[in-house]
């Protein structure tokens, strides 16, 4: 299950379908995750869209931030980073 959170302001219904979108890919790679929180947050700075991406995974808690001028930009690197880490956490696991 992904939870989406917006900090200080209202995601709109179209950022929140991308979000489940982009994060929904996630649980692909691994059929036993824990629920996937978003965190989406704005930053004073001039990458001020600031997305967090926790699960659990067997073992461990993974967690991937990402900032970006979008959302959109900043969701789509820190899903692609969260793939990333949940495949090596399985070989790390699984691959012994």
């Amino acid at each position: 299950m992904i939870n989406v959170q917006s900090l200080k302001f209202d995601a709109d219904q179209k950022l929140l379908e991308f979000v489940e979108k982009k994060v929904g890919k996630v649980e692909k790679f691994f059929d036993n995750l824990g629920d996937i929180d978003v965190t989406l947050s704005l930053l004073p700075d001039a990458d001020n869209k600031h997305v967090k991406i926790q699960t659990r995974f067997p073992g461990e808690d993974l967690v991937i931030e990402r900032s970006s001028r979008t959302f959109e930009e900043a969701v789509t690197e820190a899903a692609d980073a969260m793939k990333e880490r949940i495949v090596r956490a399985k070989e790390k696991k699984f691959d012994r």
